[in-house]
């Protein structure tokens, strides 16, 4: 079993009033206060459940650098007082950041008693299908970038489906 240390316990509480503060500063038609101190905190947050230097190295790969500008670049913005452009950066960087982490969520979602049902509906379920297989051809497409014949093969293969 896992000991969760009291560092730990106070990076998930602060990365819940993170998004609390974000998803408030969303729905007070994009405060730009509350979306700064919800991006800070989210972000000591993360910090303090995993660790400076496994946060370091999650934000700094090679293949996620542009994600985390997208990421950083965007709470930059609402800092500066542009919260419209900056929330739409950030939404952007943490796409490509947390893609490779959806599918994960999805599967796991559709085990969960009440959302399974809900996910598995006939257009939801389709929905979700294309963006699973969507995330899978890019971390492969990702491996094999100097292949343009495979690229566009997996390409082809999604537009196909849909």
């Amino acid at each position: 079993m896992f000991e969760i240390t009291d560092v730990q316990k106070i990076g998930v509480g602060l990365a819940g009033f993170g998004v609390f503060f974000l998803f408030l500063g969303v729905l007070l038609l994009l405060d730009k206060a509350l979306l700064a101190l919800g991006n800070i905190l989210f972000i000591c947050g993360l910090a303090c459940v995993i660790g400076l230097e496994r946060t370091f190295r999650f934000f700094f790969q090679t293949h996620k650098l542009r994600g985390s500008a997208g990421f950083f670049g965007g709470i930059f913005l609402v800092l500066l007082g542009w919260p419209l452009i900056g929330m739409l950066l950030e939404t952007y960087g943490f796409v490509l950041l947390f893609s490779g982490f959806f599918p994960v969520a999805i599967n796991f979602l559709r085990r969960v008693p009440v959302l399974g049902t809900l996910l598995n509906l006939p257009g939801i379920r389709g929905y979700f299908h294309f963006w699973l297989i969507f995330s899978d051809c890019r971390s492969f497409s990702r491996r094999f970038e100097s292949n343009n014949s495979m690229r566009w093969g997996y390409t082809a293969l999604v537009v196909l489906y849909v």
